[in-house]
């Protein structure tokens, strides 16, 4: 199972057709072709769930469901067989790419090229390939420099690279963050020490938020969507003591944070995700399915009232 493979061919429908996903195919001086869904290009909800579903190397589905807030339209909702390979491995966000003046959160496959997180390492996701995926959050379209150097870092040419972009504050940016209801739940649970192989499938469903007017309203909003709103349901091969245990710790209510909206959170400290408590980021609620005898645990709440808030609704 080649993450990165399976990324790529997942992108080819958008440079086969890119006026379906209202995109714009660019190519680098060095060759990197730069998938633009949501910075000079319209985007769309069809280049949102495309983008998630690159996120996820193909190993989960995405789509949409008829939302369950009033007045929001659609919930975004993922489910995959390979929770830990897909979250994990190539959706989560953990590589910042930094240079010069441009800024991005990098997720996707190749990130197990590069290695460049523990997070990597520890769970035995590494992998090796002749071609690289990733997808860079952010407003700018990445220059050649940030091409050659990105590549450099996976160990493939510049012209075997694919990046698929697109800001926050974009259709397609909203819908792919909203899409990490289960990666959130993941990761908080790696961090709580928790062992992900136990971890059968999994699915999840946060509330679309209404299009941001700027970027940090945007990651306001969509992460909102998750710690308010969001509902993950994980399928475990584990004791109902464990699950309880650590089932108490998982929801975004556990962290002293909760009850708050997250654009005053991230302003409160003055844009520094590093100063904001990590037990935050996770769904607000969970349930635990106990695959040996299909006992239910749930754990944590929604919130109607702050979603609204922060929707602005």
């Amino acid at each position: 199972m080649n993450l990165n493979q399976r990324a790529w061919a997942a992108a080819q429908a958008i440079i086969d057709q890119p006026e379906q996903y209202q995109a714009i195919v660019h190519e680098s001086p060095c060759g990197t072709q730069i998938l633009d869904l949501g910075i000079g290009a319209a985007g769309g909800q069809s280049a949102g769930l495309k983008l998630a579903e690159v996120c996820l190397s193909g190993l989960g589905e995405v789509k949409f469901t008829l939302g369950s807030l009033a007045g929001v339209p659609l919930d975004v909702h993922v489910k995959t067989d390979q929770p830990v390979v897909a979250c994990m491995g190539s959706q989560y966000a953990g590589w910042k790419v930094l240079h010069g003046e441009f800024f991005a959160m990098a997720s996707g496959p190749m990130r197990a090229l590069a290695g460049k997180e523990p997070l990597i390492a520890e769970l035995g996701l590494a992998e090796s390939a002749d071609v690289a995926v990733g997808v860079l959050e952010t407003a700018q379209l990445p220059p050649e420099e940030v091409c050659v150097e990105i590549a450099k870092q996976c160990g493939v040419q510049p012209n075997q690279l694919r990046l698929l972009v697109a800001r926050t504050a974009s259709v397609a940016g909203h819908v792919q963050i909203v899409a990490r209801s289960v990666e959130t739940a993941l990761h908080k649970l790696h961090e709580l020490h928790f062992d992900l192989k136990k971890i059968v499938k999994a699915e999840g469903t946060a509330p679309l938020p209404p299009l941001a007017k700027n970027d940090v309203q945007g990651i306001g909003r969509t992460n909102d969507a998750i710690l308010y709103g969001g509902h993950v349901t994980l399928w475990v091969d584990a004791e109902d003591e464990e699950i309880s245990d650590v089932g108490r710790q998982l929801p975004s209510s556990s962290s002293p944070a909760f009850g708050t909206p997250f654009e005053k959170i991230l302003r409160d400290a003055k844009f520094d995700f590093y100063q904001i408590d990590p037990m935050l980021f996770s769904p607000a609620q969970v349930t635990w399915i106990n695959v040996n005898n299909d006992r239910l645990h749930s754990f944590g709440e929604t919130s109607e009232a702050l979603l609204r808030e922060s929707f602005e609704l």
